[in-house]
C-alpha cells in the first residue's frame, strides 16, 4: 500500500526540515511526499532542497490560499491513501505510517483516524494538549466535531468521489470536506487511539479570538450547505469538553 503524504508551506524555514525528516524517517517502504510551497519568500525552498532528497513532487509558486494549496496536492497524488501534514508538524514515531498502511489494509478501512498532541516551540518535548479523534461521529458534525486532520488517512478514492476542498472557506475547508465525505455514513472508518502527529501550538485555527470566530462560522456555513442542522449553541457546546484536553494526556 503506497501513503501519499501532502506538505503545504509558505515562509516555514524554522520549521520544515523537521516535518521532512519525519517522512524520510518513515520505517513503511511505499512513500510519496508531496510539497506544496505558496512561493515563499524566505529560506524554505533551501531547506528542502538541503533536506528533501526524499521529496517525490515539489511545487512552489502562488496560491489563493491553504486549500488552493491542498488541491494541487491532492491533484498529483498517485498513492492508494492521502494524508495532510502541516509544515509545523510531524509524525510522533518512525513506524506511524507502517501501522496507518497495515491496519488499513487488514481491515479494508476508508479512512483511519488518530490523535494529535500539540507542544509549543521553545519545549518540543512537552506534550501541553491531546486532541482525540475519538469524539469524532458523523452524528456529530452538527456539534462541530471533527477527526483531527493531520492525523486523518484517507483511501484515494474517497477523495475522487468527494471532490476537491472549497477554496472559499478561510479555516473550516478541511471541516466542510469531512462533512461532505462523513455525513451520510459510507466511509467504513476507525479511530486509533494513539498520537499519530506532534503538532505545534500556534495554527491558523487557533491562532487568537478573532480566528476561532471565524472557525465557528464557517462551520456554521458549513453545516448549512452540507444540510446539517445546527445553531450556535450546538457548535460552543464542545468547548468545555475540549478544556479537558489540557489535562488528559
Amino acid at each position: 500500500m503506497k501513503l501519499s503524504i501532502i506538505t503545504v508551506c509558505y515562509n516555514s524555514a524554522d520549521t520544515i526540515a523537521a516535518t521532512l525528516a519525519s517522512v524520510a524517517t518513515q520505517t513503511h517502504p511505499s512513500i510519496e511526499h508531496i510539497v506544496i510551497d505558496g512561493g515563499s519568500a524566505d529560506a524554505t525552498l533551501q531547506q528542502i532542497r538541503k533536506h528533501g532528497q526524499h521529496v517525490s513532487t515539489l511545487v512552489s509558486e502562488p496560491d489563493s490560499g491553504i486549500y488552493d494549496a491542498m488541491n494541487k496536492g491532492l491533484e498529483r497524488v498517485t498513492g492508494d491513501v492521502v494524508a495532510f501534514l502541516n509544515a509545523d508538524d510531524r509524525y510522533a514515531n518512525t513506524h506511524v505510517l507502517a501501522g496507518i498502511a497495515a491496519q488499513m489494509q487488514n481491515e479494508n478501512l476508508d479512512a483511519l483516524m488518530g490523535d494529535v498532541a500539540f507542544f509549543r516551540a521553545e519545549a518540543p518535548e512537552q506534550l501541553v494538549r491531546r486532541y482525540s479523534s475519538s469524539h469524532f461521529k458523523p452524528d456529530r458534525l452538527a456539534w462541530g466535531w471533527m477527526p483531527s486532520h493531520p492525523a486523518l488517512f484517507v483511501r484515494r478514492e474517497i477523495y475522487e468521489r468527494v471532490g476537491p476542498f472549497r477554496t472559499d472557506f478561510k479555516i473550516a475547508g478541511d471541516y466542510d470536506w469531512i462533512a461532505r465525505a462523513f455525513k451520510n455514513g459510507q466511509v467504513r472508518y476507525q479511530h486509533k487511539n494513539e498520537i499519530l502527529v506532534r503538532m505545534q501550538m500556534g495554527g491558523v485555527s487557533t491562532r487568537g479570538w478573532r480566528n476561532t470566530l471565524l472557525l465557528n462560522q464557517e462551520v456554521l456555513r458549513a453545516c448549512r450547505d452540507n444540510g446539517i442542522s445546527t445553531n450556535w449553541f450546538k457548535i460552543l457546546s464542545k468547548y468545555p469538553r475540549k478544556l479537558l484536553e489540557y489535562v488528559r494526556l
